[in-house]
């Protein structure tokens, strides 16, 4: 699929989305967050939402307090990775809102408030979206707007890494998200996904296709997975190589789930 850029936004300013939408993007950017972490504020009865603070970053929590313009009554989190949560604490210290997610995650945060699939919070229906995260949560507004998280994003595929992320989860989340459509994506890096669903029915095809690449060379020889990623990734940059070796093991393992392929001292081979 074809991936999307923008130009280095600018830092500690909320910058309008959409009417009762604004972005501030965090200062962590890197191989895996691109120009960092969107913080979302969205306008909501009595005050603001805030959806993933963010990561650990004093100054990013101030200015979100800031920019919110209103009480903030609720810190959404799409899940529980560092980059999204780890902020939590200290916005909510400042504003004394309280923290609504999955109530089952890889790190042992509880939130204050549980959200589970279907559930509606600020007039948004919650989709449990688990895959990269076993706790990810996207959000569906009436109109169609879907806050996606790291389950769909813009200008990357997403890293699907073992063991708490799973390939069998996040293609069954495809498909669910398939199911419920959208006009727009807001992820959590990078810019808006205009119409989306051709974009995750296009994701949803290459994470098949590289599935059924998998296959193929497991039929050839039994192979590690640094080998793999060697064939079927060709001149990946070294700063990317980690994460096409996690996603490689993802489809592994959802493999071997399917009876497909069985790993033996570091070398897959077909079942």
């Amino acid at each position: 699929m074809t991936f999307l850029t923008e130009t280095e936004p600018p830092r500690g300013i909320a910058i309008p989305v959409l009417d009762g939408i604004r972005r501030i993007v965090a200062r962590n950017r890197g191989p895996m967050t691109y120009h960092g972490t969107n913080t979302y504020l969205i306008d909501a009865p009595g005050g603001v939402a805030v959806l993933d603070p963010g990561p650990l970053d004093e100054e990013h929590a101030l200015e979100v307090r800031d920019a919110a313009g209103a009480p903030i009554t609720h810190i959404l989190i799409t899940h529980a990775h560092h980059d999204h949560i780890g902020n939590a604490a200290a916005l909510q210290a400042l504003t004394g809102a309280p923290v609504y997610a999955y109530p089952k995650n890889a790190v042992g945060i509880v939130p204050d408030v549980p959200l589970h699939n279907g559930d509606e919070i600020i007039g948004m229906t919650c989709l449990h979206t688990p895959g990269h995260a076993p706790d990810h949560l996207c959000f569906l507004r009436p109109d169609g707007i879907v806050f996606s998280g790291d389950h769909v994003m813009s200008w990357r595929s997403t890293v699907v890494s073992p063991p708490h992320g799973s390939m069998a989860a996040y293609m069954n989340s495809i498909r669910l998200l398939l199911d419920r459509g959208g006009v727009l994506y807001l992820p959590g890096h990078g810019p808006p996904l205009p119409d989306p669903m051709k974009a995750v029915r296009k994701l949803y095809t290459r994470r098949s296709e590289r599935e059924r690449e998998v296959v193929a060379a497991l039929a050839q020889t039994p192979r590690s997975v640094a080998d793999m990623a060697d064939e079927l990734y060709g001149n990946i940059s070294e700063a990317l190589r980690p994460a096409a070796e996690r996603n490689l093991t993802a489809h592994l393992i959802k493999l071997a789930q399917d009876g497909l392929a069985i790993e033996d001292d570091g070398l897959w081979r077909s079942a």
